[in-house]
């Protein structure tokens, strides 16, 4: 019998086992409860399943049931548990995070953001007080923003408005406000339209009222978040910074620091104000209100609300705020009124106490302060702080400041007047101190930083003004450098040439008075700067050759500085070249440029500064003439000069300089401590030379008995603005001699008069005095009609003057024009001089012929 059995069942085969069930069967299954089931319950179910195997299978589920789970959409705005777990699961199925479920992920978004209908709905499901189904709703939009956000901000312009989001940020719920913030901050990015709708919804009143109940600056991330909103909303959105003035929240910001919305001039800024505690936290929210409050003083909205720039002058020049945010506030400032001749009172750490404990200053101008930020770093130099990027960052703000300050002409020459006074006073004295006196050997990086950027400093007042330069001239320092002589033979002791001034204020010697001899004149700034050029030259030499690449790396920052200070000095001013050229600046110049271990930057100047000397080399009675220094710049060859000049042009350190600053990374070969800076060259400067580089380039290739290279492009014009300068200056010239003969004519009815009034109290008694007084009553309308004459021709010529003036404007303007475009024709003939070159090289490299009289012809032509 059993053998029968075991036939049949080998005959029939194994019995059939039960069926095995699958993802997809489930999923299918699920879906079909999901669109059939009747009960709420059901498909609640239904979907918590889905959710579920979402996990594993989200391939699956996304292929069968994501359009039975975006048409259950319109039932979850019903049912707070149903919205709640399709929300969840549509959360699970659009996951595109970074991972091998990320394409997934992204597929489904996009399937989800083609329905119009299932985006709506959940912005709707915000309106739901339940706490699942708006922080599902906050987190699924999120995710949509975070990978799709100008389709989610296309469908929010056409659909949706801004009040459901806006009011959730009354929520008293922190997860659900803080998660709101989160989307709204990535709503309006980059989207003016959004931004319109979230500023006249309400959201600057909402945002803003976050930040006062959070503690303000002192808040926590919660703040940051808020004040990067109300950021957003603002920027380059013209029509919400005027609806932000309009609404009157412009005076909550400045109270943030403690610092009263509308202080009056007359009264110094709250203690409170300038000493306070910081922090990582606070600083960062800090950095940005004063981001707010920049966008809100620039413009013509914001040209009149002095408050506010008073506010970041105090902040950046008399506060112990971070040097982030004091770097942050200068650079903040208004060009056209920083408001620098106000009275700040500075604070000073007290040694040892890290900051703990503050020395109150005696009150000084804003200027004042500025200027010794520029020179000597903050708090003067005393904490000594490294020169890391917010260090130097701080500094340059300040010399942007400065540079700003003195764009006019009439405050140039009142900074440089009272620094040629025998005394100086001011931030003249600063300027004065930083440049004349070099830092004792060997250098420290702060030393060389000082000198560098006081040079950058008095460079803005002689920059483009004959008038400065000539009240410059005339500034003789009150000390100077000595000098010592050393036996020949002898090896140079560079201490000997040096003040020992800027290693340590505490520990710094006093600069030794030059006392000139009765026979020499005193020494004037001009040749002080260019016998500190070669005194540094020298230190650099000699730390070279002792293998202190550092050290040479901060001397040839100082002799940067330096050249860079003479060529805008001596630039168009014939006197000052006569005055360098005399004082023996022609051979430090002449040596470094055939030098092969100096840097390509100091090369590259010299180059331009010896350029300079040779074009504006004009004045008859200089001793060395330009038939002296052409022989020079044959040995040097003219075209390694222009190729000296082309490679500084190509310098890294030079192509980084930009407007908002120039701080670059200290290499780390030589850098000793994180995040050290350095800086090179001012971004002033750099437009200077890029204006005035080509007419340098060929000047240097002209005759001794040539004209200047810019008369030459424009002779006609050269000579209308010679002549039209001789007219003002001879106009000038008459209005001084007349205002002085009013002057004196005043002086002489005024004496007149008192002979009048004399005479009259006597003619009571002597009747003879009568005819004495009619004739000075004659004299004195005779005076006082000659006078009304003088006053009538002055100003005739004086209007003659300003119209002279706008003439001359008008012809440099058009000289300029013309020296562009013959600067771009050459600059197209070298292209194509180069590109014949190359094309005569691939033909000889083919086998082709090419005439070596053509070749000889060309290369003649590129010559000339």
């Amino acid at each position: 019998m059993e053998f029968f059995q075991q036939t049949y069942t080998a005959i029939r085969g194994p019995t059939p086992l039960a069926e095995v069930q699958t993802a997809e069967n489930t999923i299918t299954k699920l879906v079909d409860r999901l669109t059939q089931a009747s009960s709420p319950a059901d498909r609640r179910a239904s979907v918590l399943a889905l959710k579920g195997i979402a996990r594993d299978h989200g391939t699956e589920v996304g292929a069968t049931a994501f359009p039975a789970l975006i048409a259950t959409f319109a039932d979850a705005l019903r049912d707070a548990e149903l919205g709640k777990a399709l929300l969840e699961t549509m959360l699970v199925l659009c996951d595109a995070e970074p991972g091998p479920r990320r394409d997934v992920g992204l597929r489904h978004i996009d399937i989800l953001l083609s329905d119009s209908t299932a985006l709506q709905s959940v912005f709707a499901l915000l309106g739901d007080d339940f706490f699942y189904v708006r922080f599902s709703a906050l987190q699924l939009l999120s995710s949509l923003l975070a990978h799709r956000r100008q389709p989610v901000q296309a469908h929010f312009l056409r659909f949706s408005d801004a009040s459901s989001l806006i009011a959730v940020l009354e929520d008293r719920r922190e997860i659900i406000r803080n998660e709101a913030l989160a989307v709204i901050q990535v709503l309006i990015t980059q989207n003016a339209d959004i931004q319109k709708i979230f500023a006249f919804g309400g959201a600057f009143e909402k945002l803003m009222g976050i930040v006062t109940q959070e503690g303000g600056i002192e808040g926590s991330i919660v703040v940051q978040e808020s004040l990067t909103c109300v950021e957003t909303l603002l920027r380059f959105n013209v029509s919400n910074l005027n609806y932000f003035r309009e609404i009157g929240l412009v005076s909550t910001l400045c109270p943030l620091f403690l610092f009263p919305a509308n202080l009056p001039d007359s009264h110094p800024a709250p203690q409170e104000f300038a000493l306070q505690f910081w922090d990582t936290q606070k600083g960062s929210n800090a950095q940005i209100v004063l981001g707010v409050i920049g966008m809100l003083v620039h413009g013509k909205a914001g040209a009149g609300d002095t408050s506010m720039v008073r506010f970041l002058v105090e902040l950046a020049l008399a506060s112990n705020a971070p040097t982030a945010l004091k770097m942050q506030a200068l650079q903040h400032l208004p060009h056209h009124s920083p408001l620098l001749d106000l009275p700040v009172t500075p604070y000073v750490p007290v040694a040892e106490t890290d900051g703990q404990e503050w020395d109150r200053m005696e009150a000084r101008t804003a200027l004042d302060v500025l200027v010794d930020i520029a020179v000597n770093g903050e708090y003067s130099g005393v904490m000594f702080p490294p020169l890391d990027a917010y260090a130097l960052g701080l500094r340059g703000a300040a010399v942007t400041v400065f540079e700003n300050y003195v764009r006019h002409d009439e405050v140039k020459l009142r900074l440089l007047k009272q620094a040629a006074a025998s005394s100086p006073t001011g931030p003249a004295t600063v300027i004065l101190g930083g440049i004349v006196v070099l830092p004792v050997a060997p250098v420290t990086r702060y030393a060389a930083a000082r000198l560098h950027i006081a040079t950058q400093v008095f460079s803005s007042l002689v920059r483009a003004s004959p008038q400065a330069k000539n009240v410059a001239r005339t500034i003789v320092p009150s000390s100077l450098p000595t000098s010592t002589t050393t036996a020949p033979g002898a090896p140079i002791d560079l201490s000997a040439f040096f003040v020992p001034a800027d290693g340590a204020p505490a520990a710094a010697a006093e600069p030794t008075a030059v006392s000139p001899s009765d026979d020499e004149p005193p020494p004037k700034l001009l040749g002080a700067v260019a016998e500190n050029l070669t005194l540094a030259f020298l230190a650099r030499g000699r730390t070279q050759q002792e293998g202190g690449d550092r050290e040479a790396r901060e001397w040839d920052r100082c002799i940067v500085g330096i050249l860079a200070l003479l060529a805008q000095w001596l630039w168009d001013d014939p006197r000052a070249v006569r005055e360098v050229l005399e004082a023996g600046l022609l051979t430090t110049l002449v040596d470094p440029i055939g030098q092969d271990d100096v840097d390509p930057a100091v090369q590259g100047l010299c180059a331009f500064v010896l350029g300079i000397l040779y074009e504006f080399d004009r004045e008859p009675a200089c001793e060395i003439p330009r038939s002296a220094i052409f022989p020079l710049i044959a040995r040097l060859g003219a075209d390694t000069l222009a190729a000296r000049m082309a490679r500084l042009r190509e310098d890294e350190r030079f192509r980084s300089a930009a407007p908002e600053g120039s701080v670059l990374a200290y290499p780390r070969l030589f850098a000793e401590v994180q995040d050290e800076g350095e800086m090179w060259f001012a971004w002033e400067f750099v437009e200077f030379w890029k204006s005035n580089y080509f007419p340098i380039q060929r000047g240097v290739h002209s005759d001794p008995s040539a004209a200047r290279a810019a008369d030459a492009a424009n002779p006609e014009a050269a000579t209308l603005i010679a002549s039209l300068r001789e007219v003002i200056q001879h106009q000038a010239d008459e209005i001084d001699a007349m205002r002085k003969s009013a002057r004196n004519q005043k002086e002489e009815h005024d004496t007149l008069q008192k002979q009048v009034r004399t005479l009259q109290e006597q003619g009571s008694t002597q009747s003879q005095s009568k005819s004495e007084v009619e004739v000075l009553q004659k004299k004195v309308e005779a005076l006082e009609e000659a006078a009304r004459s003088r006053d009538e021709e002055r100003d005739a010529l004086q209007a003659q003057v300003s119209s002279l003036s706008k003439e001359l404007e008008s012809v440099q303007e058009k000289k300029q024009e013309q020296e562009k475009e013959h600067e771009d024709l050459l600059v197209f003939l070298e292209e194509l001089s180069a590109k014949r070159k190359r094309d005569k090289v691939a033909l000889r490299e083919a086998g082709k012929e090419v005439s070596e009289d053509e070749e000889e012809g060309d290369d003649d032509d590129i010559d000339e």
